[in-house]
């Protein structure tokens, strides 16, 4: 398939990918810390104390966002799993329709996802909430990346869709599955 928006979907996975190096980093800055306290107690002097706080936290939000900011990358890749045993089995003309349903449903629950994390956003914005750890982050920023990848998604499954039910409509018999998540 084609995807007009690929640009964006790819901004998404370069997001997403940005999110899981920072994760590297910070963690692998807390070990370095660690090692250095260690080194320092065993060569006779005291703890430097190089600590991340809160990194558990921060790692937490940043996964969450890595996660949702990719499923439009992913999806428009080929690279989510499915299962297309028996779609692969099918006559070509209802594998389309098959297919369409299946992304029909696929959007509904996208879209209706996309609604309530709208209304969950909202919320955490009118209260000012933020998170219980040891570092005050407000909510409103992991939020803010899960509904800015789930946006991106309904739009590559929509994209999808579109195309997938205009060649049921004009010839299913060109439909096929491996053209399908390219």
């Amino acid at each position: 398939m084609t995807y007009r928006l690929r640009p964006l979907y790819t901004l998404g996975g370069y997001l997403s990918a940005a999110c899981l190096v920072l994760i590297c980093t910070l963690i692998s800055a807390q070990i370095v810390g660690r090692l250095i306290d260690i080194l320092a107690t065993a060569l006779g002097g005291e703890r430097i104390g190089l600590a991340i706080p809160g990194l558990a936290e921060i790692s937490g939000f940043l996964l969450v966002g890595a996660t949702f900011l990719g499923l439009s990358y992913t999806f428009i890749h080929g690279a989510h799993i499915r299962v297309t045993l028996l779609i692969g089995r099918l006559p070509v003309r209802y594998r389309v329709v098959v297919e369409v349903a299946c992304l029909s449903v696929a959007l509904a629950l996208c879209l209706y996802l996309a609604y309530y994390l709208y209304r969950l956003l909202a919320d955490s914005i009118a209260f000012g909430e933020t998170s219980y750890g040891l570092l005050s982050i407000p909510l409103w920023l992991p939020q803010s990346a899960m509904l800015a990848g789930i946006v991106l998604f309904c739009l590559a499954l929509g994209e999808a869709w579109w195309q997938a039910l205009v060649a049921a409509v004009r010839h299913p018999e060109a439909f096929s599955l491996d053209d399908s998540q390219e």
